[in-house]
């Protein structure tokens, strides 16, 4: 079965664009139709232009279709990307997110499984709190959350945030603190990677009518017993 997975994301210098791309791979991995895409960039030319990454990224940018609730329409799963600002979606996302009231009245956002995965400059700068503040959008929906949890040895690597891939980006440099942030890139990136394979299986799984299990470890009491950390 080939099922429908938007990835929609708000990326201002690229570290959310690069999980997106990784999210979606690994939706494509699963076999599912994947879409892309970038909501519209709010800050007006003058605050882009004071930081020289924003604007090369957001030129870049177009070459990404933006999103439009058609999206949301079409899907099956969606998966959401932001930055983290004060612990809560960047304004971008929730101004796209905002214009779904439609769809929601009409109930076809609901029983859709839906993942978020976000990056933020500090390893404490708000990432579980900015993921966990879009869960309340996708209650109101209705839909069906689907993180990553300990699902898989590249969350470990990553982090461990089980409330979806997050990244670091940290202060940039050169010497052994480069070598870090682009091993910390890497493993952020195989996280995505695993959340949106795991996105689309599930899904395939729920539209077949099957039972959710994970192969690799058997079920879910099996599941809990070889990831809970000790007291």
């Amino acid at each position: 079965m080939t099922v429908k997975v938007a990835v929609i994301y708000y990326s201002a210098t690229g570290a959310v664009h690069a999980l997106a791309q990784a999210v979606a791979e690994g939706a494509a991995s699963a076999g599912a139709g994947v879409r892309l895409r970038r909501v519209a960039e709010l800050a007006p030319d003058s605050a882009i232009d004071q930081n020289p990454q924003w604007r090369r990224h957001t030129d870049a940018a177009t070459a990404i279709p933006q999103a439009s609730i058609e999206d949301l329409a079409w899907a099956d799963a969606f998966a959401f990307g932001t930055p983290t600002r004060f612990g809560a979606p960047a304004a971008q996302l929730k101004q796209f997110i905002d214009q779904a009231g439609g769809l929601w009245q009409e109930g076809r956002l609901a029983d859709k499984p839906v993942t978020a995965f976000t990056s933020a400059f500090n390893r404490h700068g708000g990432s579980e709190a900015t993921i966990l503040s879009l869960g309340n959008v996708f209650y109101h929906w209705g839909a069906l959350i689907i993180p990553p949890g300990f699902t898989d040895p590249v969350v470990y690597a990553a982090g461990g945030n089980p409330y979806g891939t997050s990244l670091v980006t940290g202060p940039t440099g050169d010497g052994p603190q480069a070598a870090a942030l682009d091993a910390a890139l890497d493993a952020a990136l195989d996280a995505a990677r695993h959340q949106g394979r795991r996105l689309a299986q599930i899904t395939i799984r729920l539209l077949e009518g099957g039972r959710v299990t994970d192969a690799a470890t058997g079920d879910g009491e099996t599941m809990a017993a070889t990831t809970s950390p000790a007291a």
